[in-house]
Parts: structure tokens; C-alpha cells; sequence
């Protein structure tokens, strides 16, 4: 029996770029263990796409992890007909058809709106002043909790993410998620507590229909905003910081060379906004070699993944037109992310294409700041305009 090989990292410096030691582990081994996480990371592309798919090995059945002990038992925590019961309650609101018909044209019309109350301003930071607020009113209205503002859902949505990812056993920061989700609950408890419109396509309503358990119902909720807000917003800031900082593939994309959805998966694909899936360990396995045990922690490294040498032309770089459809940016199993065209539409079909339109002389000002390995996206990305322009 042979068990994989150790990898120590730094805490902080993952935190503020995992890529240098996602590459040494990829070149290492297929199967490394790290034991400031406690968990087996694997980092080759072919390696997650082919084992993800094994849920009787790869279990996301988890009752002891983070996410179930904080958020509750939501559907990607279950495996089998368990999930795709609770993933089919709540398709009508994420397909394609619903999507195009419904929410799209409610993505722009908030798009607009906030554009319209930052464009006199000349500058702003796009996290905080557009890419927070267009994504977080994008997802009131998706989860049906409109008695949260925008601020508060990025809030929660921060607090609970932190507390999924709080493998140090931080005390403030599983704090703060036991706060975001009381706030969530008394919303949910709120909204419950009134009629839901029959033609309502929110979360909350589509799974009261399905006649979905409460407990279900309020882990999904939270489930969806701990994904559906940081993923978007810092997908929306770093894809224009992106562009931004590639000024001849922006001016490709202007003139309708390159598409906003290239530049969009281009950047899921090189930054990675959801950089790992956690995964349990359901029988013993052997892996390259590696011999895993039951109940091991195991970590899909999509962040490694998307840059991964034997796959990517250049894997290290943003490139419009690089060959990227082998990317594993919203995973690669039946817990594939069940919000991709809801994503894809308000980032490459309104926040994006809109926040260009809007601000002639779109800018950096200031170098963007980065942090995350869990979650990963800008801190801050500094930008100016001429508030001029109509």
C-alpha cells in the first residue's frame, strides 16, 4: 500500500497565489497530501475530469464537513438520485429556456441601472461599485430573497464561503458564517411566511413547489448564494481587469473578432473563481499508484487543473485564443455547476459587454489585488472613465 507523497505549503502564501506550488504538485505527483489542509489534492486535468465522474469512490456525501455543519445538507453534498432529485426541483429556474426568457432581460435592466449611478462619477473600484452590486441584485431575485440588499448578499455570501474554506478552524471566521446564516434564515423564514406568486421562477418558490423538504429548501438557498454571488461578481472584475491589462484582445473583442463569452471562459479557465471541489473518500481506492482510504479528504484542484501543462497551449497566460474548451472551470461530474448559464449569461451577456458600452475610456488606475485558492478572484481592481461619455 503506498500513500501519497507529502507537500507542504504555506497558508498564507496560497492564499495570495497557489499557482507556483499547484504547478511543483502537478510536476511532482498525481496525488499529493498536504497536511496544512488535511486533504489529498489532486492536480492533473485528465485525472479530475475521469475521477470526478466516480461517486461511489469520490463521494460528495460529507456529513462531517464544513459546508453541511454550516450551510446544512444541500444538494451538492448528496450523491445519486438524492441529488438529482433535488437538481431537477430546481432546474426551472437555472435552464437555458429560463434563462433567455426571463432572467436575462432582468440582468441588463440592473446592469443598467447601476451604471447609470456610476458613469457621472468618472471612476470607481469594479468589485465593490459594479461587479458586488450587479451580481448581488442578479441573485436576490434568482434565490427569491428580495428583503436582502445587494450589500448584505455579498456579505453573507463572503462570511459563509470563508467559513467552507475556514480549514485552519479560524473561531471568527466560522463566527461570521454562523451570523450569515441566521440572516439568510430569517429572510427565507420572512419570504415563507407570505404567498409565493404562482408564475414566481425564484429558488425559493420552484422548490416549495416541488414540495422539497424546508431543510432542503434553506440548504439549497444558501448553497446557491455561498456560489452564486463571488463566483459572478469576481468572474464580471477580473475578466475586465483581464482585458484591461490585454488592451489588443480587448479591441479584438470590440470589433467582433473574439466573443465576451471567449474572453469570460478564458478567464474562468486561467483564474479558476471556484479553484477546488472537497470530496470524501467512500472506499479504498488506488490512484496512480496512491492508495487513498476510506472517509480521506480529497481535494478536485480545478485551479491546477485549468493549468495544466499537458493540456493548455499555454496554460499560464490569458488568451483569447487558446484552445480552452478542455477547461474544468465549473466542474466535470453530475455536480457540474447547476447555475453555468445563469452565470454565463449575466456576466458575457450583460455586466460585461454593457460595462464597455457604458464607460468610454475604460482604465486601470490602480494595480488589481488578488487572493483565494478555495474561491479565488480581485480584491480591489481600480478603474476611471470619462464621465462624459452617454
Amino acid at each position: 500500500m503506498a500513500r501519497a507523497e507529502q507537500y507542504n505549503v504555506d497558508l498564507e502564501r496560497f492564499w495570495q497565489d497557489p499557482y507556483p506550488d499547484l504547478a511543483k504538485m502537478r510536476a511532482r505527483a498525481a496525488v499529493v497530501y498536504v497536511p496544512q489542509l488535511q486533504a489529498y489534492l489532486i492536480t492533473r486535468r485528465n485525472d479530475i475530469f475521469r475521477e470526478e465522474k466516480k461517486v461511489e469512490v469520490f463521494s460528495s456525501a460529507q456529513p462531517d464537513g464544513l459546508m453541511v455543519q454550516l450551510m446544512g445538507e444541500n444538494m451538492m453534498r448528496k450523491d445519486g438520485d438524492a441529488h438529482m432529485q433535488e437538481r431537477r426541483a430546481i432546474f426551472p429556474t437555472v435552464s437555458p429556456k429560463t434563462v433567455r426568457d426571463h432572467w436575462l432581460a432582468q440582468f441588463r435592466a440592473v446592469t443598467q441601472e447601476v451604471l447609470a449611478e456610476l458613469q457621472p462619477k468618472g471612476s470607481c473600484d469594479l468589485v465593490r461599485d459594479y461587479a458586488m452590486v450587479v451580481s448581488g441584485e442578479a441573485l436576490k431575485r434568482i434565490t427569491g430573497l428580495t428583503n436582502l440588499t445587494a450589500q448584505e448578499m455579498d456579505q453573507v455570501s463572503q462570511h459563509m464561503i470563508d467559513g467552507c474554506a475556514n480549514y485552519g478552524a479560524d473561531r471568527e471566521v466560522e463566527h461570521r458564517c454562523h451570523a450569515a446564516t441566521r440572516r439568510i434564515d430569517e429572510c427565507i423564514s420572512a419570504r415563507l411566511a407570505g404567498d409565493l406568486d404562482p408564475d414566481d421562477l425564484s429558488l425559493l418558490a420552484v422548490q416549495k413547489r416541488a414540495g422539497l423538504e424546508e431543510a432542503a429548501i434553506r440548504a439549497n438557498i444558501k448553497l446557491a448564494i455561498s456560489g452564486g454571488q463571488n463566483e459572478p461578481r469576481d468572474a464580471i472584475a477580473g475578466t475586465a481587469w483581464a482585458l484591461l491589462r490585454h488592451p489588443d484582445q480587448l479591441a479584438e473583442v470590440l470589433a467582433g473578432g473574439a466573443t465576451w463569452m471567449q474572453a469570460f471562459e478564458e478567464y474562468a479557465r486561467w483564474i479558476s473563481p471556484i479553484g477546488m471541489s472537497p470530496r470524501r473518500v467512500a472506499k479504498e481506492y488506488a490512484l496512480h499508484g496512491v492508495t487513498l482510504l476510506p472517509d480521506d479528504r480529497v481535494f478536485l484542484m480545478y485551479g491546477a487543473g485549468n493549468r495544466d501543462e499537458r493540456v493548455f497551449a499555454h496554460p499560464e497566460v490569458f488568451d483569447l485564443h487558446q484552445e480552452s474548451s478542455a477547461a474544468i472551470s465549473f466542474g466535470a461530474g453530475p455536480h457540474f455547476c447547476a447555475g453555468a448559464w445563469v452565470s454565463k449569461a449575466l456576466i458575457a451577456q450583460a455586466a460585461l459587454p454593457m460595462l464597455f458600452e457604458a464607460m468610454e475610456g475604460l482604465h486601470l488606475t490602480e494595480e488589481a489585488s488578488f487572493g483565494g485558492w478555495a474561491f479565488r478572484g480581485p480584491l480591489s481592481v481600480p478603474v476611471a472613465w470619462s464621465s462624459t461619455s452617454s
